[in-house]
């Protein structure tokens, strides 16, 4: 009796805890996973972007673009692969943001009214101001009233579309058109060749490209700065908006944000419109001629191609014969100590000279300390390669003697210049330098290397789309091709 009063009670005790289970399972398995939850389960953060110099493209160094790098770095925080889904419609991303198409957008959207009522932003990682652009030589515009009767151009559904509109209520007589197949970088060259009066554009973006074309230029800012941001769907589910506001936070405090902007913008002021001018226009008459060498010697030494046909155009404007009253030739400059070195025998033989150059800039790069690396790396041999190993290492113990880190371009460019100075050059170990020209040396080289590196996009974007209207084309047959053709 005993025995069985146990088993039924354990009986008992076995039927309510596979109850207790059970609804334990039946609870979890109806409990939605947060927006948060579904990223980290599948590993991957999908983003939704434009293709474009301000947002992600895909050059010799890889995938880049500002955009690119904050969502990749995001991305890393949470432990996840990032995947890009272009679309190039800004209405569409709207739409499309929180769907299959991804979880966010990433296309440098500036915050405005119309944009708060589809979406929600993330805290503000950068500002841009928009800007009348127009063609130089002919009448500035510099009032809103200046814009009317003419032909103004900006793309659709954009944050400049939407300023017209309001700016439309107390200008009624303002008309403009929109097209949605364009870039900023489309406006600026259809202002740079005058087949456009104006266009508004925003000024990072302006910034970025105004090397490429130099015509265009800013008539007057129609905007205060606006915020720009990330984008996430209208809803309750909180997650992963908050996950991305709290990594902006943690980008500002930690200065990575700052380098960023160093990056990419940092070499926004490297030319004047004269000097722009005429970069441009080398870049369509001379370059095509060394590239397959600058490419060669790139592999050759493990450097960028790019990088090295920005050296050669700052040394020669890519004038195989070009010398200098110092004595140094040839498209890389070389002097005969250093071409003499680099076992090159003839410094007017540009193949020569690339492989020279391309060879001693290789020896700086690597005398570079191993634990400074990436942009860093580059920007600091360039600056040797113009002043000398020696003047560079004084910058850097200057830099540091100050507080500063000696590992960072953007602190040892601060302290260059002071080696042109009795009182901190005296303590040099290399004495006297004009610490300002590595400076604007670098400026320089950064300026050609990002318009070389986007105008190679350029035209590959172009001769794709050439292709795709070849395959689009319809044949026609003549009558006896036809009797041909019938044969087979």
């Amino acid at each position: 009796m005993r025995q069985r009063q146990l088993i039924g009670r354990a009986i008992r005790h076995l039927l309510s805890l596979t109850l207790v289970v059970t609804a334990g399972l039946f609870l979890s398995a109806s409990h939605t996973p947060t927006a948060l939850e579904q990223v980290l389960a599948s590993g991957e953060l999908t983003i939704i972007s434009r293709n474009g110099p301000t947002t992600y493209y895909e050059d010799s160094r890889g995938m880049v673009g500002y955009e690119y790098t904050l969502a990749k770095a995001f991305a890393d925080d949470l432990g996840v692969k990032l995947n890009i889904s272009e679309e190039e419609n800004l209405g569409r991303i709207f739409h499309q943001v929180g769907g299959d198409q991804g979880q966010l957008a990433a296309a440098g959207l500036a915050v405005t009214d119309t944009r708060q009522r589809q979406v929600r932003f993330t805290a503000s990682y950068m500002e841009v101001t928009q800007q009348v652009i127009y063609r130089t030589g002919t009448a500035r515009p510099r009032k809103v009233q200046d814009l009317i009767g003419k032909s103004l151009l900006v793309i659709s559904n954009s944050a400049q579309a939407e300023l017209l509109r309001e700016m439309q209520r107390q200008h009624p007589k303002l008309r403009w058109h929109e097209q949605s197949d364009l870039e900023i970088l489309d406006l600026m060259e259809k202002v740079h060749k005058g087949e456009i009066d104006f266009a508004v554009v925003s000024s990072n973006a302006f910034d970025l490209n105004r090397a490429l074309y130099p015509r265009a230029k800013v008539a007057f800012d129609v905007s205060e700065p606006q915020a720009v941001a990330w984008a996430f769907p209208k809803g309750v589910d909180d997650s992963l908006l908050d996950r991305a506001n709290g990594f902006i936070a943690r980008a500002h405090e930690s200065g990575m944000l700052q380098e960023m902007n160093e990056y990419y913008y940092g070499h926004v002021d490297g030319l004047d419109a004269g000097s722009a001018l005429t970069f441009a226009r080398r870049l369509q008459t001379r370059l095509p001629r060394w590239q397959e060498y600058l490419q060669i010697a790139g592999d050759m030494f493990d450097l960028d191609w790019q990088l090295l046909a920005a050296i050669s155009y700052q040394e020669s404007h890519w004038n195989s014969r070009a010398q200098s009253y110092t004595g140094v030739r040839g498209l890389m400059m070389l002097t005969k100590v250093t071409a003499a070195e680099m076992g090159v025998e003839n410094r007017l033989d540009p193949i020569q000279s690339i492989y020279g150059g391309a060879k001693y800039f290789k020896k700086i790069f690597d005398r570079i300390p191993q634990d400074i690396q990436g942009a860093d790396r580059t920007w600091l041999a360039l600056a040797a390669y113009n002043v000398g190993f020696g003047h560079m290492e004084d910058a850097r113990v200057l830099t540091e003697r100050m507080g500063r880190d000696p590992d960072k371009w953007v602190d040892v460019r601060e302290h260059l210049p002071l080696l042109a100075k009795r009182k901190y050059y005296r303590r040099a170990k290399h004495g006297y330098a004009r610490g300002w020209e590595p400076v604007q040396y670098v400026q320089r080289i950064r300026s050609y290397y990002n318009t070389i590196a986007w105008h190679q996009q350029v035209q590959q974007r172009r001769m794709a789309q050439v292709k795709k209207d070849a395959e689009l084309v319809p044949v026609h047959f003549s009558a006896a091709e036809q009797d041909s053709t019938s044969l087979l």
